[in-house]
């Protein structure tokens, strides 16, 4: 849709673009569809406008989906628990079973230690964040043209796209993973590690000069870890999203390549399933590890 009014760089960029809501100074912004000139607190499209808005920019789009579908995932647990019994299985049941047990394997194979938290929060961090992926598989123009019809013109309605939304994660992670590494080794401990290897020395004074040395290679190690988490999602969903927009376009190009684009489209939905499946799946993995590493000296 909009194909009629928009060129190819432009629709690509309008379904690139977060609704962003912050403190915008006063200047010269467009939005896609006027010119915002008065500084304060205010909605905005285009990415000038949110760049200028600086930290305080809010991406509404972001939000709202991951909030619905956090809540959507704690809904339709809630209701596989309240429906339980010791009897026959419903279908909701198997299937809240099923996930429950493929995350309690893969938690058993990866964490060694114990903690209460981690199966928790792997069953919270795989079923999310397939759910946000999940969303890549609604087509690209139905929800942006219903949020149209009341007046809002950008919306990206997959969070993981959102690289604001997989570092928020990602650094949620990397807190635990560093109160845990706090919690069981002790401060000294932790900083041992960033300091005491992997180069060491029988001789004390050899080990201070490989201090440094240790600390930076150790230090930019554990950055990697959310940085890794983070960018590793959202390239693959911000890819896969990208490649569904390309393809939405073929649709405007005569009936042929909307024919061919249908085709390409549905196998790309297919494969896709796979990708957002392995994202969920790799990103809880990580985390299990990273906190095992956390629970363990090195």
């Amino acid at each position: 849709m909009a194909g009629d009014t928009l060129t190819s760089s432009e629709y690509i960029r309008h379904h690139l673009t977060n609704l962003a809501y912050g403190n915008l100074p006063a200047g010269n912004y467009c939005d896609g569809h006027q010119v915002v000139t008065d500084a304060g607190w205010q909605l905005a499209g285009c990415g000038e406008a949110a760049k200028a808005m600086g930290f305080s920019a809010i991406h509404l789009d972001t939000m709202f989906w991951s909030v619905v579908l956090g809540v959507l995932f704690l809904y339709i647990f809630k209701k596989a628990a309240d429906a339980a019994t010791a009897g026959i299985p419903g279908g909701l049941q198997n299937f809240a079973e099923w996930v429950i047990e493929f995350i309690d394997q893969s938690v058993r194979g990866s964490f060694s230690s114990r903690n209460e938290l981690v199966a928790p929060l792997s069953l919270t961090i795989f079923i999310w964040i397939f759910l946000m992926n999940l969303m890549d598989l609604v087509p690209v123009d139905v929800i942006p043209a219903l949020s149209q019809l009341v007046g809002i013109h950008f919306m990206k309605v997959v969070p993981t796209t959102d690289p604001n939304a997989t570092f928020g994660m990602a650094i949620g992670v990397f807190i635990l993973v560093l109160f845990y590494s706090i919690k069981i080794k002790g401060v000294g401990g932790f900083v041992g590690e960033l300091t005491l290897q992997p180069f060491s020395s029988s001789n004390p004074l050899v080990n201070v000069l490989f201090i440094p040395i240790n600390f930076i290679l150790e230090f930019v190690s554990l950055i990697a870890k959310p940085v890794s988490l983070a960018l590793r999602l959202f390239g693959n969903m911000y890819a896969g999203e990208m490649i569904f927009i390309l393809i939405a376009i073929m649709y405007s190009a005569g009936t042929f390549m909307g024919l061919f684009g249908g085709l390409l489209q549905l196998g790309w939905a297919i494969f896709h399933i796979l990708i957002i499946t392995l994202q969920a799946f790799i990103f809880m993995t990580l985390t299990i590890v990273y906190l095992d590493m956390a629970h363990h000296e090195h």
